[in-house]
C-alpha cells in the first residue's frame, strides 16, 4: 500500500472539481438556450401556471447565485 500522498488527494479533488465544473457548464448552456426560445412557450400561450415555473427557476438562481457571490443573505 502506498504511503499518504496529497498531490494524490489534490488530484482527486482537482478531478472532481473538474467534472462538476463541466457540468455545470453543461446545464447553464441548456439553460440559455431554453431562455432564448421563451422556455418553449410563444407569447400567445404563456399563462399564470407559466409565470410560476419560471419564478421558481428565477428563485432557485437567485439562491445560487446569492451563495456564489456573497449577496442576499449569503452577504458577508
Amino acid at each position: 500500500m502506498a504511503p499518504h500522498d496529497g498531490r494524490a488527494t489534490n488530484d482527486a479533488a482537482l478531478d472532481a472539481f473538474i467534472a462538476a465544473k463541466i457540468e455545470i457548464d453543461e446545464m447553464l448552456t441548456r439553460l440559455v438556450a431554453h431562455s432564448a426560445d421563451h422556455f418553449g412557450h410563444s407569447p400567445d400561450e404563456v399563462n399564470w401556471g407559466h409565470v410560476g415555473t419560471l419564478e421558481h427557476y428565477r428563485a432557485r438562481l437567485r439562491e445560487i447565485t446569492d451563495m456564489a457571490f456573497h449577496e442576499g443573505e449569503h452577504a458577508a
